[in-house]
Order: C-alpha cells, then structure tokens, then sequence
C-alpha cells in the first residue's frame, strides 16, 4: 500500500509539473508580439562602406535593430540577400554567417548586427560598386537594409622577409633593377617596400600610395626614390583606413625613409600625410654625395616629425610641412641644408605639444658618448610659425661647425634673434592664412608676408607651389597671393 501510495504521490507531482511548463510555454507565446504589424525600426536603411581595397575584409559596421512594441518579438529569419554569393557576411548574437532564424528581441529593446565586406573582384582599374541588402522577416513582414561599397582593385606588397633588429619587409627594387609605379592601380603596402642597393624606384604622377599600420618605404644606402608628381596630379602617400573619420588622424603608418646613396632622391609634387614621421633621411655608414630634393611637397599631420633628418644634404622649395606632434622640421647631427620659399607651421591640436616646429641641432648623444658634426642651415623667405610661444631652437655645440642663416623670414620666436644671421626677418606676426584649420596656408590679402621676400632667391624658386609666378619682391612663404 505504501508503494502504491508513493507512486500515485510521484504520479500527482510529475503531472502538476507538466502542466505547470505547458502553462509556462503559453504563456511564453502569448508574451511574443504577434500581430501583422509587426514592423521593426533600424538605426540606418542604408549601411555604406567607403572605398575598400579588394581582397582585403573592410572594418566592421554595425547596424542597431530596434523592437518598438510593448512585447518581445521573435524575427523569423534575417538573412543576407545574396546569401553565399554575397561580399558582405554578417554577425548577430555573436554567430557570423549570411542567415539566421527565430531572434527574438525584448520589448522596448534592440539587437546589434554587425556586418563587414570582402570585395574579391580584381582586373578592375575603377572603383567599383557591390550592393546587397540584409533581409528581416517578421510575422511575415519583410524589411530590408541596403548595403553599398565601394571598391578597387589595388597593387599589393606585402613584406615577405623578417630578420632580428628590422621591421618586416619586401624587396621590390633589387641591385640594379629600375621599377615605375603608375597610376592605374594603387599600391598597399604592408611591412615596408625596400629599394636595395643600386636599384631604383620611379613614381609616376597620379599614383596612390596606401600604407598599413607600422608600413614604410626604405630607400636603402645606394638605391634612389624618384616620386614625380605634378601639379594636378600629385603623388599621395597617406594610411590604408579609409573611412572617413581616419582623413585626418595622424600616425597610422610608419614613414618613407633614405639612406646615403651615389644619385639624388627627388620628391616633386607630393602629399605626405597622417604618418608618424614623413620623411626621414640618415646616413647610416658614411656620406655618398648624394642629396633630398624636395619641391612641391606637402608633408601634414605627422604624429612625430613631418621631415626628420640625422647628417642629410637636403635642398627643398616650395614646400608646406604643417601640424606635427612634435616637430615640423628636425634637422640633426649636422649635415647641408638650403631651404627657399617654404612654410613651416605647427598648429598641432592632437595634445600638448612642448617642442618647437622647427630644431636644428649638430650633435647625438648616446650611452657612449656625444658625436658631433658640421651644420650649415640656409633659410630663405620661408614661415617658421605656429601656436607655441617659440618655434625656432637653433641648439649646436662648439666642438664642430654650427652656421645658419635666416634671410627674409617670418619667425614665431621668444629669442632675440637681432643678429647678423637674421637678415630682414619679421618676428611674431601673425602670417594671417587663408584657412589654417584647412590645412590652407595660402596667404590673404592682409598678410605681412605679401612682398616681405627677397627677389635675390626668385631666380630659384620663380614659381610657387600653385605654379604661380612669383612677383617682385616676393611673397614669404610656399605661396604668392593671388586675388
């Protein structure tokens, strides 16, 4: 009897159990949201990405979807249009894939769905568009969200060589082989792109050139760099992240860096930016008799140094190098430098910037002690200014040669300069730019720069970097005043 007793007790219990979890699904199914319209809201109804290189997966965008009703809804299904044959590849819930199904959302409440694209087309040499659209199914309504991007096939180099002490990289110039890069397709480079020893690399006007986080280019001792730009066709070296809110952020690649050589590194009509150092030249054994020469260039928002050298022979006019985190100019461990017709101007808003836009100095000091060299500086009718108190240093030690020379200059500076090395110079005035914050350091009409320059150094530079002609006196700076 007690085992009878026990049973219909065990019986009775699994029973009301039963009862209780259906009763429990019911009710589960009477909190969904059921009605026909059942309409979700969406951050966005289209999710466009910017232009992104094919082969290489875009970063991630994310897409909020909203339930606006008062009960939890459950979405049938929500799945990408070209399902496996589409670029674009999703993730909700943390699961990546192209569909998904029964993904309920809480009244009042929302999902995120992330989304990337991988554009594996190529032969293309313009961009081109890929579409799609993630679908949502709900109680039998269909809403969709349409995804745009923009593509372009590119020229990829990609370090293949990785030795202790060197950054990873590619030889894509070796002894004695002469590569030209053209416009057709622009190049991305991950690691840095190494012109070896007696081998030379010839950019064409027009090219893009589209670094990785941490990528370079090393002109190594004995090869060369030509980048010939034009006026309307520059050179571009900026980062490879090409959403807009990267336009402007500096130091998201690395630098373009020579070595001593036999022949002349030329850069012409190029744009440098968002790097952390522009361009550095360093000779790393002895001199070779080589020089930069820069003309044309603009080299903005360097995380470091816009133009760092360390013993270089540089020559370069018509010039803008602007907004750096340190220094716009640093001219170090001796070496010949003649500077005619630039602007140098550091109004650098990214932190606080303690060290002058432009420094020269003609010493190094390491753990075994401090090594100095020669230092001859020209600066001719050029812009030294920006947003610090003093953005000249002139730091030289006497155990070597340390000349310089400012002629019909303008100079933001705390120190008396009134010597015979400033000759004509004009001293904290502002030089009154178009739009600074443009990066637009053309000069307006009341500028003091306008006619300030010396009409000795026009024969060197007789055109200004819009390809104006320079007047008589002429203006300071990279730029003649135009109406």
């Amino acid at each position: 009897m007690k085992n009878r007793t026990y049973i219909k007790h065990i019986s009775l219990i699994f029973s009301i159990l039963v009862l209780i979890l259906v009763f429990s699904n019911c009710k589960k199914d009477e909190q969904f949201y059921d009605k026909n319209d059942a309409y979700l809201n969406f951050s966005t109804d289209v999710l466009a990405f910017d232009t992104v290189f094919s082969t290489i997966t875009s970063p991630t965008k994310q897409l909020m979807v909203y339930n606006p009703h008062s009960k939890t809804i459950k979405i049938s299904s929500i799945y990408i249009g070209g399902m496996s044959q589409s670029n674009f590849n999703i993730n909700v819930n943390g699961r990546s894939g192209t569909s998904f199904t029964d993904i309920e959302i809480a009244a009042k409440d929302s999902i995120f769905v992330f989304v990337n694209v991988n554009l594996n087309q190529g032969n293309q040499d313009i961009p081109f568009l890929i579409s799609d659209s993630i679908v949502f199914s709900t109680n039998g309504n269909i809403q969709s969200v349409d995804l745009l991007a923009y593509g372009q096939d590119a020229n990829f180099i990609v370090a293949d060589t990785y030795r202790e002490g060197l950054p990873p990289y590619k030889i894509v110039a070796h002894e004695g082989e002469a590569i030209t890069w053209t416009k057709d397709k622009p190049y991305v480079i991950y690691g840095y792109a190494v012109i070896d020893s007696v081998g030379s690399l010839l950019i064409e006007a027009g090219t893009q050139i589209y670094l990785h986080k941490n990528a370079g280019i090393w002109v190594y001792k004995g090869g060369k760099l030509e980048v010939l730009g034009t006026k309307d066709e520059k050179v571009v070296f900026q980062g490879d992240r090409l959403e807009e809110w990267y336009a402007d952020a500096a130091g998201q690649w690395d630098r373009i860096w020579i070595n001593e050589g036999a022949q002349d590194n030329v850069i012409r009509h190029a744009v440098i930016k968002n790097s952390f150092i522009g361009i550095q030249a360093e000779i790393l054994d002895v001199s070779m008799g080589n020089k930069l020469i820069l003309e044309n260039t603009e080299i903005r928002n360097s995380s470091g140094i816009g133009l760092f050298s360390r013993g270089y022979n540089i020559e370069a006019k018509n010039n803008v190098i602007a907004n750096s985190g340190q220094y716009c100019v640093a001219l170090t461990l001796g070496g010949e430098y003649k500077f005619i017709h630039n602007t140098f101007v550091n109004y650098w808003t990214s932190g606080i910037r303690h060290t002058p836009a432009f420094y020269v100095n003609n010493y190094f000091i390491t753990a075994q002690g401090t090594y100095v060299s020669d230092m001859n500086v020209s600066v001719a009718n050029s812009i030294i200014y920006g947003n610090n108190e003093n953005e000249l240093e002139l730091d030289g030690k006497t155990d070597a040669q340390f000349d310089y020379r400012f002629e019909n200059c303008l100079i933001r500076s705390s120190e008396d300069f009134d010597s015979e090395d400033f000759i004509n110079c004009l001293k904290n005035k502002n030089p009154l730019f178009e739009n600074q914050s443009e990066y637009n350091f053309r000069l307006s009409s009341d500028s003091p720069c306008r006619g300030a320059g010396s009409e000795y150094y026009v024969p060197f530079a007789p055109y200004d970097m819009d390809e104006n002609s320079r007047m008589s006196p002429p203006d300071i700076g990279a730029y003649e005043f135009t109406e």
